[in-house]
C-alpha cells in the first residue's frame, strides 16, 4: 500500500473528492466528471487541466450529490457494451481509473498491480445503485411512492387546511418550480374511491386510508403528489352518504372539480345509474354558470402566468361490474362514450363544460380488481395538453384559495330546492331583499369586490321600509339619473341660516346640477307635491345592512342640539354667564347685514358708557348700532328694514326720527331680506333661553330622543363603542356619527365631514369608518346599478 495517506483513511469519501491531485493535492470535493480523463475533478484542477489545448474539448458533467462514477474499463473502447456499464467500487491511485468489482479481480488481481493502493467508494450507494440498475420499471416506480403521504387540504367545513403557498408545496413535497396537473376522483360512499387510487397511482399502498366499517373513512378533501406522473392527486368524499352540511360539503366538490384536469367518477355497479348522469349535468351546469367567471377572474387577480382554462377537465367513468356485461358489449358497433351521450340526451343533462368523456370498464370475476386498465388510460390523458396544461403548485393552491374565498359560508337548508346536485343557492349570495323577498342574483361574497346586490325582479313598495327614492325629473329628460333626497337645508346655506329658512320655508330638494328644485312651505298656500312637479319616484330592494333611504333628513331639532352644546361649551370655556353668552353669540350668527357686530361695540352708541361682561346690549332695528337698555327702550314698526307692520326695539334717536322714512337700497333689501328671516327665528330662540337657561346644565340626553333622526340608534340601546367596543358610563360620553348614525365614543368619532346626503351639508361628527370612505359613499344605496349619495 502506498505510504501517503488516502482520503479514505481520512474519513473522507473518496467518491466525491479531487482524483487528479493536480492543484489541489486530492484533498477539495470533486465537482466535475470528465469521462475522456476517467477522473473526478475539483473546481480547479478542471479549470487548469483544461485550459491545454488538447484537454480543452473533453465532456464534463456536473456531480450531484452521492455520486458514484461508473467502471473505466467497462465503458471504455476495449470494455463490455455501453448496456452493460458497471458501477466502480474502487479506485487505483497507479493506474487512476476507477473499478468494478469485476474488472478489479481481471486486472489488478495479480503481478504488481495487487498492491497497487486502492480507495473504496461507499458501499451503501454503490449497492442501491446496483439495485436501481437491476429493477424493472414498474419496481423502480414503486420505490418512488416509498415515501408519499397525504394530507387534509379542505375539511368538513370548507375551510382549507394549508396556510399558504410554500405550506402547500412542502405537504405534498414536490418542487416549487415542478409542473403539476390535477388528478381528483367522485362518487357515491363505498364504491372505493380511496382504494382506486391507492392501486392505481400508488401501487397498492395504502396512501388514502380505506376502511371496512360503515362509516366513511374519507371526511373532507385529501391530496397527495404522485411522482410518477407528477400529478396531485385529490381523494374527495363519497355522495350519498349520511352526513351533516350535507349542502356545503357538495359545493365542495365543485370546487375540487374546477382545479383538476381529469377527473374520476368510480362507480361499482352491474348498471350505470341515473345519479352518475345527474351529478356530471348539474356539475356541467354550475361549472359554466358560477366558476367560470371566478377562474378568469383569479387570473387577472393574481396575476398567474398560466391562465385557468376556462373548460372544464375530461372525465373518466371507471365503471366496474361483476355479473353484467361492460357498457357497448352487447353492441360492439358503438362506441361506449356514444352510449353515455345519449343518456345524457334522454336525462336533459348536457355536460357541455368538460373538455372530455371517456368510458373505462373492467369486469372483475374474481378479485383483486384489474387497475392497469385505468392506469393506461390516464396516462394518455395526462399526456394531452391540448386543453389543461400543467402549471406550478402556487397556481392550484391560488386557484383553490379563490374559489374557497369566493363561495364560502352556511346554507340555510330550509330555502334549499334539491331537485339539482349544485342548486343556484349553493354559489350565490343569500341575502334576500326585505320588502319583496327577492335574493340576490350575484356570487357570495361579492361585496369584498365592492359589488351591490342586485335581484332580477322588480320590487314592491313597503310602507314599513319607504323604498321609494327620487331622481330629478329634469336631469332625466336631459338623459341623466341623478338621485335627490328631502333635507333640511340647502348646501349653500350656513347651519342657522339653514336651521332659519327651515323653520319659515320647509324642507327642500336640492339636485347637484340644478340647485333647490323644492321647497315644501314656499308659498303661502298652493305648495304641490314634489312628486307631480320636479321628481320622479321609483321602488328599489331593500337589503340588510344597508342604510335607509336617505328619507328622514329632518335633523333641524338635532342641529339646534347640535349649537346649544357648542353655546354651553363656550359658556363654560370662557366662564361667562351662560344667557349672555349665548345672547351673544347666537346674534352675530344671525344678525342682519346692516348691524354691528357685538364684538365691535364696546360702549352704547348714545350715551357712551361702556359695556360689562354681563351687560345686555341691543341693536336698534332701525339703524343697525348698539344701545344700552335705558336708550333703545322704545318700539316701533320698522316696514323699510323688512320688520313688516309689528312695533320692534328702536334707539331713541331712530325713534324721534320716526316720521321719516329711511333711505334703504333695493340691493340692500335683498340683501336683508333672507338674514332677516334667520333673525326672526333667532328671537324666539334668545326669548326662549331667558325662560330655560337653566337647561343647559341638565343633560341633553334628557331631550336627544325627541331630537334624534330616524336613522339614528337610539341611546338607550348603545351600551358600548360600535368600534373599540369600550363599555360606555358617566365618564365616557356616547356621540353618534352623522352618517350611520351608529354610536361612539369620542376617540373614534372625533373627525369632521360633511354628509350632505343626511342633510348635513357643513361638516358634523362622523366616525373613524365612514371618514375613511370616498367623498359620497360614507351611507351610499346600491338600487340596481345606480349608486344614490
Amino acid at each position: 500500500m502506498s505510504a501517503q495517506t488516502s482520503p479514505a483513511e481520512k474519513g473522507l469519501n473518496p467518491g466525491l473528492l479531487c482524483q487528479e491531485s493536480y492543484t489541489c493535492s486530492g484533498t477539495d470535493e470533486a465537482v466535475f466528471e470528465c469521462d475522456e480523463c476517467c477522473s473526478l475533478q475539483c473546481l480547479r484542477c478542471e479549470e487548469e487541466l483544461h485550459r491545454q489545448e488538447r484537454l480543452r474539448n473533453h465532456e464534463r458533467i456536473r456531480l450531484k450529490a452521492g455520486h458514484v462514477p461508473y467502471c473505466d474499463p467497462c465503458k471504455g473502447p476495449s470494455g463490455h457494451s455501453p448496456g452493460m456499464k458497471q458501477r466502480a467500487v474502487v479506485r487505483c491511485q497507479t493506474c487512476k481509473i476507477n473499478l468494478c468489482l469485476e474488472c478489479q479481480k481481471r486486472t489488478h488481481s495479480g503481478g504488481n498491480r495487487r498492491r497497487h493502493p486502492v480507495t473504496v467508494y461507499h458501499v451503501a450507494k454503490v449497492q442501491e445503485l446496483l439495485e436501481e440498475e437491476g429493477m424493472d420499471e414498474d419496481t423502480k416506480r414503486k420505490k418512488m411512492t416509498e415515501k408519499v403521504v397525504s394530507f387534509l387540504l379542505v375539511d368538513e367545513n370548507e375551510e382549507v387546511q394549508v396556510m399558504n403557498e410554500e405550506d402547500f408545496i412542502r405537504k405534498l413535497d414536490c418542487k416549487p418550480d415542478q409542473h403539476l396537473k390535477v388528478v381528483s376522483i367522485f362518487g357515491n360512499t363505498g364504491d372505493g374511491k380511496s382504494h382506486t387510487l391507492n392501486h392505481t397511482f400508488f401501487y397498492g399502498r395504502e396512501v388514502f386510508k380505506t376502511s371496512p366499517a360503515q362509516e366513511s373513512c374519507t371526511v373532507g378533501v385529501w391530496a397527495a403528489y404522485d411522482p410518477v406522473h407528477k400529478v396531485a392527486v385529490i381523494d374527495t368524499e363519497g355522495l350519498l352518504g349520511a352526513t351533516v352540511n350535507l349542502s356545503q360539503r357538495t359545493r365542495l366538490l365543485l370546487k375540487v372539480l374546477a382545479i383538476s384536469d381529469l377527473v374520476i367518477y368510480r362507480t361499482h355497479a352491474d348498471r350505470l345509474h341515473n345519479d352518475l348522469f345527474k351529478f356530471l349535468g348539474d356539475a356541467s351546469e354550475a361549472y359554466l354558470k358560477h366558476f367560470t367567471k371566478e377562474l378568469k377572474a383569479t387570473t387577472a387577480r393574481c396575476g398567474l402566468d398560466v391562465p385557468l382554462s376556462t373548460l372544464g377537465p375530461a372525465v373518466i367513468i371507471f365503471h366496474e361490474t361483476v355479473h353484467t356485461q361492460l357498457l357497448g358489449s352487447d353492441h360492439p358497433s358503438e362506441v361506449p362514450e356514444k352510449l353515455i351521450q345519449d343518456r345524457f340526451r334522454k336525462l336533459g343533462r348536457f355536460p357541455e363544460a368538460f373538455s372530455s368523456i371517456h368510458y373505462k370498464g373492467t369486469r372483475t370475476y374474481n378479485p383483486p380488481t384489474d387497475f392497469s386498465g385505468l392506469r393506461r388510460a390516464l396516462e394518455q390523458q395526462l399526456e394531452n395538453n391540448t386543453t389543461r396544461s400543467p402549471r406550478h403548485p402556487g397556481v392550484i393552491f391560488k386557484a383553490l384559495k379563490a374559489l374557497s374565498d369566493r363561495f364560502s359560508g352556511e346554507i340555510p337548508d330550509d330555502q334549499m330546492a334539491h331537485s339539482s346536485f349544485f342548486p343556484d343557492e349553493y354559489f350565490t349570495c343569500s341575502v334576500l331583499c326585505l320588502s319583496c323577498g327577492a335574493g340576490c342574483k350575484n356570487s357570495m361574497n361579492h361585496g369584498k369586490e365592492g359589488v351591490p346586490h342586485e335581484a332580477n325582479s322588480r320590487c314592491r313598495y313597503s310602507h314599513q321600509y319607504d323604498n321609494r327614492v327620487f331622481t330629478c325629473k329634469a336631469c332625466y329628460e336631459r338623459g341623466n339619473e341623478v338621485s335627490v333626497v328631502p333635507k333640511t337645508a340647502a348646501s349653500t346655506d350656513s347651519p342657522w341660516m339653514g336651521l332659519a329658512k327651515y323653520a319659515w320655508s320647509g324642507y327642500v330638494i336640492e339636485c347637484p346640477n340644478c340647485g333647490v328644485v323644492y321647497r315644501s312651505r314656499q308659498y303661502w298656500f298652493g305648495n304641490q307635491d314634489p312628486v307631480d312637479t320636479v321628481v320622479r319616484t321609483e321602488i328599489v330592494h331593500v337589503w340588510p345592512g344597508t342604510d335607509g333611504f336617505l328619507k328622514d333628513n329632518n335633523n333641524a331639532a338635532q342641529r339646534l342640539l347640535d349649537g346649544m352644546n357648542f353655546m354651553a361649551q363656550s359658556v363654560s370655556e370662557l366662564s361667562l354667564g351662560p344667557t349672555k353668552a349665548v345672547t351673544s353669540w347666537l346674534t352675530d350668527q344671525i344678525a342682519p347685514a346692516y348691524w354691528r357686530p357685538n364684538s365691535q361695540i364696546l360702549s352704547c352708541n348714545k350715551c357712551a358708557t361702556s359695556f360689562k361682561d354681563n351687560d345686555t346690549k341691543h341693536h336698534c332695528r332701525a339703524c343697525g348700532e348698539g344701545f344700552c337698555d335705558s336708550c333703545s327702550s322704545k318700539t316701533r314698526p320698522v316696514p323699510e328694514r323688512g320688520w313688516g307692520p309689528a312695533p320692534v326695539r328702536v334707539c331713541d334717536n331712530c325713534y324721534e326720527a320716526r316720521n321719516s322714512q329711511l333711505d334703504v337700497t333695493e340691493a340692500q333689501a335683498d340683501d336683508e331680506g333672507g338674514t332677516l328671516i334667520a333673525r326672526k327665528v333667532g328671537e324666539a330662540v334668545q326669548n326662549t333661553l331667558g325662560a330655560v337657561v337653566t337647561a343647559i346644565d341638565i343633560p341633553l340626553g334628557l331631550v336627544k330622543d325627541a331630537a334624534r333622526p330616524a336613522y339614528w340608534v337610539p341611546d338607550h340601546e348603545i351600551l358600548h363603542c360600535h368600534n373599540c367596543r369600550k363599555e360606555f358610563s358617566i365618564k365616557l360620553s356616547k356621540h353618534h356619527c352623522r352618517a350611520c348614525g351608529q354610536g361612539f365614543c369620542d376617540e373614534c368619532s372625533h373627525d369632521r365631514r360633511a354628509v350632505p346626503s343626511r342633510g348635513w351639508d357643513h361638516p358634523v361628527r362622523v366616525c373613524f369608518n365612514c371618514n375613511k370612505k370616498p367623498a359620497g359613499t360614507s351611507i351610499s344605496i346600491m338600487t340596481g346599478k345606480r349608486l344614490l349619495c
